[in-house]
């Protein structure tokens, strides 16, 4: 059995020289992501931007400092979470990835998710969303909400750019990482529950 130390190394090498579609020769460098391979939670944002692009890691742009205040103010460490995007390299000019492009990265994105099998996918966008949720996606009605679908808990919230362009948003992205944060402490509380063999007061009143 391969040890899965070499296994998530050979999956970061696989994409840092993929040559699977026309980004591979436009990129800078494959941006593969960033964080624990052990994550409770991952979030996928769309694609790596210019900044993404020359540092090889995701988010690290007005967008990425953002993200990390968002998640510092939930009481998130940002250094506690797994984070890539749905195409590993970056479009000429930020442009959207294209289905040529989103397929030819999706395994990748499989495989990071089966090795990490984190607790929830937290979805930063339209095109994380509706790549993931196989849905169409309008953020506006969507974002705030939690879908189970194919063994997964998918979180869909604004992909932190859009507080970038509009500030008005801001309070709604706040209140989306509050509730990923209530989601995060709930399934700890489950797991524990679970392990101790204990009863949770509203568990105890059900069977009463």
């Amino acid at each position: 059995m391969v040890p899965a130390t070499v296994e998530w190394e050979d999956l970061r090498h696989e994409i840092l020289t993929c040559q699977r579609c026309p980004l591979a020769h436009s990129r800078t460098q494959a941006v593969p992501g960033v964080g624990p391979n052990t994550a409770r939670l991952v979030i996928i944002g769309e694609a790596p931007g210019r900044q993404e692009d020359l540092q090889g890691e995701p988010f690290v742009g007005a967008a990425g400092k953002l993200l990390t205040k968002l998640l510092e103010d939930a009481g998130i460490p940002r250094k506690t979470v797994f984070i890539t995007n749905t195409v590993k390299c970056r479009p000429p000019d930020n442009r959207p990835p294209t289905q040529e492009e989103k397929t030819a990265c999706r395994p990748y994105l499989n495989r990071q998710l089966a090795f990490i099998k984190p607790k929830i996918i937290a979805l930063a966008g339209r095109v994380p969303a509706e790549a993931l949720l196989d849905t169409s996606v309008r953020m506006g009605t969507m974002h705030g909400k939690t879908h189970q679908q194919k063994g997964h808990t998918f979180f869909v919230m604004y992909h932190p750019a859009a507080g970038l362009y509009s500030q008005t948003k801001i309070p709604d992205m706040e209140e989306d990482m509050e509730q990923l944060k209530q989601l995060l402490d709930d399934e700890s509380s489950t797991k524990k529950t679970e392990a101790t063999g204990q009863l949770s007061l509203g568990q105890f009143l059900a069977d009463e």
